[in-house]
């Protein structure tokens, strides 16, 4: 059924849209470990030009992809159009996964801005995580009895996302609050290519982690207005401010704080928002980005059942994971899956740091495949000449570009932590054989 033309998305919308599944929690985390990875200034914001470069490939290769295969759910359901249903299976599942284990890393974030606050003395990792567990496992209670958080408290936390990254880019403005830099400088003939290419590789791979969410736009492709012409200006746009403000953000930490004590510094948005405004700001800081973690730990235990329920429906999953429960119908068994998924990554990993290892092995397999997928589309609707259809410029160079970035990116991970590797590879293979195993129970006759 066609959208009519006045409700389809525009320029300014798409564009919002964009900016919206793109900042998220990680911008307020993910700086320090980036800078911890990186042997210098010039690699640590090398690294995030170039990975909004990426971006701005990716964004683009998924508008093509969401315009030739225009359909709700379409990012789980482009793997069982061009893979194998037991591989779109699998890797389905591994996008899941990672979103469970992505949910975990950003409670990590929250629980360590409020521990900041609660805590005399800095708590050890297990306290940590028990925060964070008991984040997910509040919401988990209050998403059993069907509460369903509003458009308005998303807006509330979108407005405190931005005003916070706001004020921490205003320090720029305040130079009382600078700090003298302590970088040795090293000499360019000491440092081999090697050792530059595994700082960059390392420090990209927290910058990738922030730059996550655009590959969202590809369930959009049937809502856009023109989207020969929409998709690519939205996209280019909205991936340019989400650019300038990472790189401002940036900047501010590596003024306000410095750049070696980056390298180890707890609660950096914090640390800023102390050095404008005292204790006082600093506590409420942190107390403001844990609420946003709690709102979202909320929208991931809402949408992501709301997945599995699809893939069940399909065939792809049993069919528990598709059954209501109660008067107010909770998706109970895609729930309470999800959640204990992100409680054991917590429970195992206990940092943010290896955590976002373990994630980004999983995202780098997802959005290579994923992204992958444009060329058997391209190949099965060649010949159609629609104008609805958007054509990504240079092909394929930006698709080959952004799938052997995060093809690198995730060898980087296994290179670093071998055993997530080889737990990635176990996943993969236990859920290839899960498939076949539900469908030997003929729950999954059904084409995925």
């Amino acid at each position: 059924m066609e959208t009519h033309s006045n409700q389809k998305l525009g320029y300014y919308s798409l564009s919002m849209i964009v900016i919206g599944l793109v900042i998220g929690l990680g911008i307020f985390r993910a700086a320090s470990t980036a800078a911890n990875a990186a042997i210098s200034p010039t690699i640590f914001f090398s690294a995030w030009i170039f990975g909004g470069v990426i971006a701005i490939c990716g964004a683009l290769t998924y508008a093509e992809i969401g315009s030739r295969y225009p359909v709700t759910g379409a990012y789980y359901k482009i793997f069982s159009e061009a893979y194998h249903p037991s591989v779109a299976f699998a890797i389905n599942g591994i996008v899941l996964v990672s979103n469970a284990a992505s949910l975990g890393g950003v409670a990590l974030i929250g629980s360590d801005y409020l521990s900041e606050v609660v805590f005399d003395q800095p708590p050890t990792d297990a306290i940590k995580a028990l925060i964070g567990i008991g984040a997910i496992a509040l919401f988990y209670g209050i998403n059993l009895m069907g509460l369903r958080i509003s458009s308005k408290a998303l807006n509330i936390l979108m407005f405190i996302k931005i005003g916070m990254i706001l004020l921490i880019i205003s320090a720029l403005f305040f130079p009382s609050t600078h700090v003298i830099q302590q970088v040795d400088i090293v000499q360019a003939d000491t440092i081999s290519w090697k050792s530059i290419l595994a700082s960059f590789a390392a420090c990209l791979v927290a910058v990738s982690f922030t730059y996550g969410g655009y590959q969202q736009t590809i369930n959009f492709g049937e809502e856009i207005h023109s989207p020969n012409k929409t998709i690519s200006k939205s996209i280019f746009t909205g991936i340019l401010i989400v650019i300038a403000l990472y790189l401002l953000v940036n900047l501010s930490y590596y003024k306000v704080i410095g750049f070696e004590e980056l390298k180890s510094a707890k609660g950096i948005a914090a640390l800023v928002a102390g050095k404008l405004f005292g204790p006082f700001g600093k506590s409420l800081f942190a107390i403001l980005l844990f609420l946003a973690v709690l709102a979202y730990v909320d929208v991931m235990l809402l949408s992501n059942p709301r997945v599995m329920y699809a893939m069940s429906k399909d065939g792809m999953l049993p069919a528990a994971f598709s059954k209501k429960y109660g008067k107010r119908e909770v998706l109970t068994f895609g729930l309470t899956a999800f959640s204990l998924i992100s409680m054991i990554v917590i429970f195992y990993a206990e940092t943010f740091d290896r955590i976002l290892g373990f994630v980004m092995i999983l995202d780098s397999l997802g959005m290579a495949t994923s992204a992958a997928t444009l060329f058997y589309f391209r190949r099965k609707t060649n010949a159609d000449s629609s104008s609805e259809i958007y054509k990504i410029k240079f092909y394929p160079w930006m698709p080959l570009l952004f799938i052997i970035t995060y093809v690198f990116v995730g060898l980087a991970c296994i290179s670093a932590n071998p055993s997530y590797g080889l737990t990635s590879l176990i996943v993969f293979v236990a859920l290839v054989l899960l498939y076949f195993i539900i469908r030997k129970m003929g729950r999954g006759e059904a084409r995925v």
